[in-house]
């Protein structure tokens, strides 16, 4: 579950940053069709499912 929320986070961050500097993630193109508001949220969400199941399960090996 480390490995999956590292993963996610680090997924979202890449998807935060990339529109910044006009580009797109291919894996994330979907989330576009339902307007720019949205797909910040679906991007944030991302990120921070990511983040959440990262730090809980960080300790753990």
């Amino acid at each position: 579950m480390k490995e999956l929320g590292f993963g996610l986070l680090l997924l979202g961050l890449i998807s935060l940053a990339l529109p910044f500097v006009g580009m797109q993630n291919m894996l994330l193109t979907w989330i576009e069709q339902w307007g720019p508001a949205t797909a910040w949220l679906i991007r944030g969400g991302i990120t921070l499912l990511g983040l959440l199941l990262w730090l809980r399960y960080r300790n753990r090996d």
